[in-house]
């Protein structure tokens, strides 16, 4: 009878509207906030102690020895106690199985008689007991709860408490001592990794019940810069804890009328593509402007959340060494702020004189307020330092990866779009279409088909492969 305990997936699938959004509650600082929030609307899942503080749908453990800590909560507050086949006790990977703790724990025993004890295989455990899903988890709960939702098929999913850092809301002081990271490490930001995997394996819409979401990435672009806008997308989605939207702009129906004075035009397609940014997101909440010659090493969550200390524009601050102007090509926008931010009234006041194209593109003029605080690991320009840099800025037109095997960055790109390719998100025939378009390097796909983010010995016909091949900065704009 106890092998017989029914899966978590068998079990949701049996609930009326099984695909109901659900809310993960963790023991972090925002759980304090939960009266702020209308939850009436999603069925709760809580991790660990958090089943003490108010009745969930479901009860999310890990560790045998929260069952004992927790016990009569459980039966009082769980509507199920979901758990691992193969428990963990004392923080390591567990070999007794869950009908072989029913045994020994009474209340285990009391919810298993109920039918209120659903198991799932965990990745981390060596055995599988079912052929369904495997859910992930490498640190911490939160990323099992979250994976456990998204492979049972659950479209939308917000978290409170799930908050990263090192501390507990002020309900769970007084597990402080005993609980708060006492698997040893050193703060709750690692289980952003693990759940940055779900939302790109899975697709699944996830934030914090207190972050607007999706992220908004704008990334300034034009056709044939494509596929860095694609590697730059996936760069973004695979470090990314909160589901995020990209979208390039040169494909957002986004038409500026020229100025009239010629010293105004726009020095690029996409000069003017940003001012755009605000109308896009329907003036509400925030957004994200990149350059399409970028990558990506953290996630994006940490930009988007950046304070904005009243300012409608954050960017970052040029290098006081790189005697480069301010280019405004990585920025966080208020967008509820920038109402003023149409095509027609920035060209209006390019035209009557009181803004200049300097001013506009290099004071960002247009904004009443202007801030260059987001730190310089979130635009390196042409530099890159592993565990440091957020986004590398191949800023160098006449080096950038895809048109040139001359940057001594460029394996970093290559290597993005392998893995693109190996998950899925971009296809070799989009690159070889890209390449017979003449708008990335032929030698290009001698490193795909030999699968090397460098060339090494293949350096001599890679550089015969692209004898020829002229980049799209260097054809005239008709051809």
């Amino acid at each position: 009878m106890l092998s017989e305990l029914p899966s978590f997936f068998d079990w949701l699938q049996a609930q009326p509207q099984p695909s109901r959004p659900w809310l993960i509650l963790g023991k972090g600082p925002s759980f304090s906030r939960r009266a702020e929030f209308d939850t009436s609307g999603y069925r709760l899942m809580s991790l660990n102690h958090v089943v003490r503080e108010l009745p969930v749908d479901a009860a999310h453990l890990i560790d045998i020895d929260v069952v004992t800590s927790c016990a009569e909560a459980l039966i009082a507050n769980a509507g199920v106690l979901v758990m691992p086949w193969f428990p963990h006790q004392h923080n390591r990977v567990g070999e007794i199985s869950l009908p072989e703790w029913v045994q020994r724990i009474p209340a285990l025993a009391t919810l298993a008689a109920s039918g209120r004890l659903c198991w799932y295989d965990l990745a981390v455990s060596p055995v599988r007991h079912g052929p369904g899903p495997v859910v992930q988890a490498t640190f911490f709960s939160a990323e099992a709860a979250l994976s456990l939702l998204a492979l049972a098929g659950v479209p939308l999913l917000r978290s409170l408490g799930v908050d990263g850092g090192q501390h507990y809301s002020e309900r769970f002081e007084d597990l402080s001592a005993i609980t708060r990271l006492n698997n040893g490490h050193a703060s709750y930001d690692l289980q952003f990794a693990g759940m940055a995997r779900t939302i790109f394996k899975t697709g699944v819409d996830f934030a914090p019940l207190d972050m607007p979401s999706p992220i908004e990435v704008l990334v300034g672009s034009e056709e044939p810069q494509r596929l860095a806008v694609k590697v730059l997308e996936y760069s973004i989605r695979r470090h990314s804890s909160v589901s995020v939207r990209v979208r390039a702009l040169h494909r957002c129906g986004i038409e500026f009328p020229l100025p009239r004075d010629a010293k105004n035009a726009p020095r690029t397609p996409f000069s003017f593509q940003r001012f755009a940014i605000p109308m896009l997101c329907g003036y509400r909440g925030r957004g994200i402007y990149l350059d399409s010659d970028m990558l990506v090493f953290r996630d994006i969550r940490e930009l988007w959340s950046f304070p904005m200390a009243g300012a409608e524009v954050q960017a970052v601050a040029e290098p006081g060494s790189s005697g480069r102007k301010p280019q405004f090509s990585v920025m966080l926008l208020d967008c509820a702020q920038l109402a003023d931010w149409t095509p027609e009234r920035i060209i209006a006041r390019l035209d009557s004189g009181e803004l200049s194209y300097e001013r506009l593109m290099f004071e960002m003029a247009v904004a009443r307020s202007v801030k260059s605080d987001l730190p310089q690991r979130w635009n390196a320009l042409e530099t890159y330092t592993r565990g440091d840099t957020a986004l590398l800025h191949y800023t160098d037109m006449t080096r950038q990866p895809w048109v040139t095997i001359r940057n001594p960055n460029g394996g970093l790109w290559v290597q993005a779009l392998l893995e693109a390719i190996d998950e899925g998100f971009i296809t070799t025939a989009e690159v070889e279409a890209d390449v017979a378009c003449g708008w990335v390097r032929p030698s290009l796909l001698l490193q795909l088909q030999h699968r090397a983010a460098t060339l090494g010995w293949r350096w001599p016909l890679a550089k015969w492969l692209d004898r020829n091949f002229v980049p799209p900065y260097k054809k005239p704009r008709s051809a």
